[in-house]
């Protein structure tokens, strides 16, 4: 009973998201005071996943090394170049362009790996992609970041490189660790962190929507047209590069959904601790909309003959 409940509150991210921005909007007071704790929230939230990795979540990834490199590449090249060029195509402020990005240059979310089993994809392949990409985060999120936004602000790397080793990788490991070493007492409680990582990635979406409500009725249109555009980009291109590598249905579908969502929460955070409000609502923004757009692929893949055989 316990578990349905957390299965069903996992799935039903989108809508905590959107309940906790309207919430956010209309009592940002509550929200405020949590500014000094989104560090630890999102740490938090890496330690999480941490607990539920397995090990043979990392031996898949030399199992299958050729096509997770191939799959790391498109990651970090289709969505930074992306998000630059729609940047500069849309002609979007500095924030926002910096804030585009900072989503692009992301790893991947975690939460790709829930949709994936829901389509039907190759789960095993999707938590590889994640995994990698997420350890490359420290280094690849600063520099690509670094490389394509100094036209628009001072971009800190080292600063930025710190941040995502204390907010990602050693809680990720620290969590790692932990079920490692206690094994059986973590393993009947293993099923609650995924949802607390959900409530604290909705917690610091609300957070960065209550920092912005003043500006939120002022925003261009284009912002979201060009969020989308990113959105569509990565699952598209990222379907096509399985497509081209001759990778099997499953592989292009997991690497479309995987390439289509970004860690905006890894953006909200580095954009708020590092640059300013402004800068880190284009990664709330592709927070709903990659969301919304996976779950669309997920209600037709999960319908198709393929999926059901």
């Amino acid at each position: 009973m316990f578990n349905r409940f957390l299965n069903r509150f996992n799935r039903l991210f989108v809508v905590w998201v959107i309940l906790g921005g309207i919430a956010a909007y209309l009592y940002p007071g509550f929200f405020l005071p949590l500014k000094k704790y989104m560090e630890l929230f999102f740490g938090l939230t890496m330690f999480g996943v941490g607990m539920v990795l397995k090990p043979r979540d990392f031996t898949n990834i030399f199992k299958k090394f050729k096509v997770v490199i191939i799959g790391v590449c498109a990651q970090f090249t289709i969505m930074p170049i992306s998000s630059y060029l729609i940047a500069r195509i849309f002609s979007l402020s500095k924030e926002f362009s910096l804030g585009l990005i900072l989503t692009g240059s992301a790893p991947g979310a975690m939460a790709s790996n829930v949709l994936c089993y829901l389509a039907g994809a190759d789960v095993a392949y999707s938590v590889s992609l994640t995994t990698v990409s997420t350890l490359l985060a420290p280094v690849l999120t600063p520099l690509l970041t670094l490389l394509l936004a100094q036209t628009f602000f001072e971009i800190p790397f080292w600063n930025m490189f710190m941040s995502v080793c204390k907010m990602v990788l050693i809680p990720l490991f620290f969590g790692i660790l932990i079920k490692q070493i206690f094994s059986k007492k973590v393993e009947p409680i293993q099923r609650v962190f995924p949802a607390i990582s959900t409530t604290f990635i909705v917690f610091i979406c609300a957070l960065v929507i209550a920092l912005n409500k003043e500006y939120l009725l002022k925003i261009n249109s284009w912002i979201f047209i060009a969020t989308i555009i990113l959105n569509l980009s990565g699952l598209f291109l990222g379907y096509m590069v399985g497509k081209v590598s001759n990778f099997d249905l499953l592989k292009k579908r997991a690497l479309s959904i995987e390439i289509g969502m970004q860690n905006a929460g890894l953006g909200s955070v580095l954009a708020l601790k590092h640059f300013n409000e402004q800068v880190a609502l284009p990664a709330v923004i592709f927070v709903f909309i990659c969301i919304f757009s996976a779950s669309i692929l997920v209600q037709i893949w999960s319908k198709d003959g393929y999926y059901r055989s």
